[in-house]
C-alpha cells in the first residue's frame, strides 16, 4: 500500500471551514475514483487555508511509470484533478491541484 499526502488550497484563506465541507470531499473523492487508481481509503482535515488529504492507494505495478518514479503520487493527483474539475464545491471553494513536478513552486 502507498500513502500520499497531498492539499488542497483554498481560494479564500481567511474564511472558517464550513461544517460538513471535509465529508463532502471525501465523497466526492470516492465517487470520482476509478479501478485504476487503485483508492483504498481517504483522510481528510479541513484548515483555514487549506484541505490536507492522506490518500491510501493500492500498490499497482504501473504499465507506464513515471518520470520521477512515483506512480502513485501521479496517480493521486489524476484523482484530485480529476475530482477538482467535476465536483461544483471544490471548484468554488479550493484551488486546482498542483502538478506534482510543479510541487515546489507552491498553490497557484
Amino acid at each position: 500500500m502507498d500513502v500520499v499526502h497531498a492539499s488542497l488550497h483554498r481560494r479564500h484563506p481567511a474564511e472558517p471551514v464550513p461544517d460538513g465541507e471535509t465529508a463532502e470531499i471525501l465523497a466526492a473523492l470516492w465517487a470520482h475514483a476509478l479501478p485504476a487508481d487503485g483508492l483504498q481509503h481517504i483522510t481528510a482535515r479541513g484548515e483555514n487555508d487549506r484541505t490536507d488529504l492522506l490518500i491510501y492507494l493500492r500498490t499497482l505495478p504501473d504499465p507506464d511509470p513515471a518520470p520521477d518514479g512515483q506512480p502513485a503520487v501521479q496517480r493521486a493527483h489524476r484523482l484530485i484533478a480529476r475530482t477538482h474539475r467535476a465536483s461544483p464545491l471544490l471548484r468554488r471553494s479550493h484551488l486546482p491541484p498542483v502538478p506534482p513536478a510543479d510541487h515546489a513552486a507552491g498553490p497557484r
